[in-house]
């Protein structure tokens, strides 16, 4: 048996629920997913994760400037699809979403309604969260606000980062959706509308001001920020070269607090253990950082080549 779908994702995690349901009862007609375009300081053509699988599977691929375009529309139609599985892609307009009989749903790395949003899986992290989880819910009007098929909760281990978490979800998310579809097929979906809280943790898309690492803040905060951004897209701050008088953009790839009094003023120092960066409570001890224009490197190599003493925090 099994239910006729026409999938639609963008990024590696996408692939990878793609993966498991072309590989399940069900069948996929087509894929959609985002137009290639140039990136990278070479500005070559890249092509979606999900891309690449459907081509290698042979799946028909659609890949629409625009989500209304009555060519697309029509194409998409024409495959008379049950059912619309959604991760990780656009906004869907009404016109898509209301087009199979069946409906459309979402896969969410969250337990909404907590969560909702383009990053979380990030925000998660950074905020400290034990768990978290997945959620599939039929699309409606407003994002990440359906009715709720399914959930599955998912501890988070404290030293994890996104990147952890983003793989422990890839095969409980898979088999999430195949549940999912099973359900809507044999007619035992129970879907909830999602309950009203008052206050909700939302899951905004990440941008260079919620990215940039302020060490006004707790070792622990920025600690959590580090791993919630490792390892993409990296959190960052700017050092002042006092030397050579002028600022670099530092990213930080792993690091750990060691709790103190410091001055945000003071230089950069070095220990056995990384390089100490002040923060409102102690010292950020970073592993591994990258300065504007090098490779990253890990605290061992860096001090071989730099005395830390002559950079101190620039803040904002």
């Amino acid at each position: 048996m099994g239910l006729n779908v026409v999938f639609m994702g963008t990024p590696l995690f996408a692939k990878h629920m793609l993966e498991g349901l072309y590989s399940s009862e069900h069948r996929v007609l087509a894929v959609v997913t985002v137009a290639d375009k140039p990136a990278g300081r070479g500005q070559k053509i890249q092509e979606s994760e999900v891309k690449r699988l459907a081509l290698e599977k042979n799946i028909p691929l659609l890949q629409p400037q625009s989500l209304k375009d009555p060519q697309f529309l029509s194409e998409l139609s024409a495959f008379r699809a049950d059912l619309f599985v959604v991760v990780a892609f656009r906004m869907l307009p009404e016109i898509v979403w209301k087009m199979p009989p069946k409906g459309t749903i979402n896969l969410h790395a969250s337990l909404l309604p907590n969560y909702r949003g383009a990053a979380p899986i990030h925000w998660a992290i950074i905020n400290g969260e034990k768990k978290t989880g997945l959620t599939t819910f039929f699309i409606n009007e407003r994002i990440d606000c359906g009715s709720v098929l399914l959930q599955k909760e998912l501890a988070i281990e404290n030293h994890w980062t996104t990147g952890m978490l983003h793989d422990a979800m890839l095969a409980p998310g898979s088999q999430l959706i195949l549940d999912t579809l099973n359900a809507i097929e044999h007619g035992t979906a129970m879907a909830q509308p999602q309950e009203v809280v008052d206050l909700l943790t939302e899951a905004p898309k990440l941008t260079k001001e919620n990215t940039f690492m302020d060490f006004s803040r707790s070792g622990e905060e920025l600690e959590r920020m580090v791993r919630g951004l490792n390892p993409f897209p990296t959190a960052y701050c700017y050092l002042e070269d006092i030397k050579n008088q002028h600022n670099l953009l530092c990213k930080i790839f792993e690091s750990k607090f060691l709790k103190g009094v410091s001055a945000l003023s003071e230089p950069l120092s070095a220990t056995k253990d990384g390089i100490n960066f002040p923060c409102q409570d102690g010292y950020l001890c970073v592993q591994k950082l990258q300065l504007e224009g090098k490779k990253a490197l890990d605290f061992k190599a860096f001090l071989a080549g730099n005395d830390p003493r002559n950079y101190r925090l620039v803040q904002k």
